[in-house]
């Protein structure tokens, strides 16, 4: 497969250097990479490199030109981001987290279901989707396991009780009896069936809590600009000169609402798809408070707080308010006040503050040399290194597609949709994400869709962010096939789980992640970013502003 790859490419490029038209090299080039990043024939990184040969040897941009859109702003948000991830994993910070929720929430089925979801939403806002789903499904395995014994232990003491009071009924039945050459032993109906009912609910238990998990870790990350990829492509994207439109605080005051409304509505579908309407109100049982015992003894596990944790901590929540307060958009922020405007950016402070890591120790100042909270074999082993490339060649595409007006071309066939409602342009373009990322990978379809729908916008006359916000989110609403993402994967292996499980509740959820996310745009979100004006930023005819980087 990757000799038939370097042989489409040395064909590829041979035929792009005959054809005339820069538009038609750019998009053959586009395709390319699109068949690419879809059959996963080459790493997803590898694929991203294909610009900085392309596009020089077709003429369509220089190499310094593409190769400078490998490392931008956005790229510096996105590793600054990641390490304060890596710092709050490599302390476990995140698991005293995960426990302390838990333990408040209490371990009624709905209840923990909704403790599971609320805490892995939660971190994968701050934390990679993976690392979020990888980490909190071993804890709800060990917790469902404690449960299902503890009440198949209260059942069969149960049972004994009634026989005691009934001398005609007998728990097991211990006789042996040999049948068909073969040895069975014969167990009482009664237990034999308590047992098979009890397996049975905790079968489909741990199929939804697997699924509630993942499902959670995926909606959660759309709330936060650096909670997943196709936020950050969609910041690096947008138009240039747009007054920083998206920033942290304004992505968060958007994103943030329809992530909760997301998850509530989310939360009741999964309840009653795997427990019915029980949604465990009630006083607690011997067997509820066993169960919390053995998650109170797990979090004891973990000790006292060390210092390294509270360090930690203290660095995430400083950079969190920073990030809010740097340009919250109704007053001057601290970074117009303190700096000139624009040349502080979000990206600045994620550096700024990931470099304590390297410098605080990681204990009590003594008078000998103490290792800092974060070396950098640490930060080497756990940073996802090709998804920065993967961004650069997003930036690079997106950069090749203006400036060979291929972006422009595909806008203006694109008029014809002025005559459809812009609610149902966004509703039909988030369908389609939603349907093309179940294949692919949400980052390649985000670095895929973008620029084409940023040229729509502006050839049709449309807010460019009333389609773009809402199809990012879309991208990352990849709920129906295990492949479609990696929290799915992790879930379809833990969770006992068939496709067809996963493609029954996660198709529901498709739709109610796109009906609440055009809500959002529409209400809110339609306030928020005065969709109601087509903003000169976006304009085609001002030169300097047409480039959707």
């Amino acid at each position: 497969m990757p000799l038939i790859s370097c042989v489409c490419v040395c064909v590829c490029v041979c035929v792009c250097v005959c054809v005339c038209v820069q538009e038609a090299r750019c998009g053959y080039a586009i395709a390319l990479m699109a068949l690419y990043w879809c059959t996963e024939c080459m790493p997803l990184a590898v694929t991203a490199l294909l610009p900085v040969v392309l596009f020089p040897m077709m003429g369509i941009m220089t190499a310094g030109e593409v190769s400078i859109e490998y490392l931008k702003d956005t790229n510096m948000l996105f590793v600054g981001g990641l390490v304060v991830a890596i710092a709050v994993e490599h302390w476990n910070l995140h698991k005293r987290i995960a426990l302390r929720v838990l333990l408040l929430v209490g371990v009624r089925p709905a209840l923990l279901m909704m403790g599971f979801m609320i805490v892995s939403s939660f971190l994968s806002m701050w934390i990679s989707n993976t690392a979020t789903t990888a980490m909190m499904l071993p804890i709800a395995q060990a917790v469902l396991q404690q449960l299902r014994a503890t009440e198949l232990r209260a059942e069969e003491r149960d049972l004994r009780d009634a026989g005691a009071d009934n001398h005609g009924f007998e728990l097991e039945v211990t006789e042996r009896k040999s049948e068909d050459a073969g040895a069975a032993y014969h167990t009482n109906p009664t237990v034999e069936e308590v047992r098979r009912t009890i397996k049975a609910k905790y079968d489909l238990l741990t199929k939804g809590m697997s699924l509630s998990v993942c499902y959670s870790a995926s909606i959660g990350g759309t709330a936060t600009l650096t909670g997943t990829t196709p936020n950050i492509i969609m910041k690096g994207q947008i138009f240039p000169k747009n007054g920083d439109t998206i920033n942290f605080a304004t992505w968060f005051g958007f994103a943030f609402p329809n992530m909760v409304l997301m998850l509530v509505l989310s939360w009741i579908w999964l309840q009653f798809m795997f427990l019915g309407f029980n949604f465990g109100c009630g006083v607690k049982s011997d067997r509820d408070k066993e169960a919390y015992a053995v998650m109170k003894e797990e979090y004891a596990k973990l000790g006292r707080i060390k210092f390294a944790e509270v360090a930690v901590l203290f660095i995430f929540i400083l950079l969190v308010i920073l990030w809010f307060t740097r340009e919250p958009g109704f007053i001057d922020g601290w970074a117009t006040v303190l700096f000139n405007r624009g040349f502080v950016s979000d990206g600045t402070v994620a550096i700024f503050m990931a470099l304590f890591f390297f410098v605080i120790p990681s204990q009590l100042p003594k008078v000998e040399a103490l290792p800092p909270l974060l070396n950098w074999q640490v930060v080497h082993e756990r940073m996802p290194w090709n998804i920065v490339l993967l961004l650069g060649g997003g930036y690079a595409l997106a950069k090749g597609s203006e400036v060979s007006k291929l972006s422009t071309w595909l806008g203006s066939k694109l008029t014809p949709l002025q005559s459809i409602p812009p609610a149902a342009i966004s509703i039909l373009l988030c369908l389609l994400v939603a349907t093309f990322t179940e294949c692919s990978s949400n980052t390649a379809t985000t670095t895929l869709f973008l620029p084409i729908l940023a040229s729509m916008a502006t050839a049709i006359e449309l807010h460019p962010l009333y389609v773009m916000l809402p199809c990012t989110i879309s991208a990352s609403l990849a709920f129906m096939l295990p492949v479609a993402t990696p929290p799915n994967a992790i879930a379809f292996s833990y969770g006992d789980l068939k496709v067809l499980d996963m493609v029954k509740a996660g198709f529901f959820l498709n739709i109610i992640g796109i009906l609440t996310t055009n809500l959002a745009i529409n209400t809110w979100g339609f306030s928020m970013f005065n969709m109601g004006t087509f903003p000169q930023w976006a304009n085609l005819t001002d030169t300097n502003s047409t480039r959707p980087e």
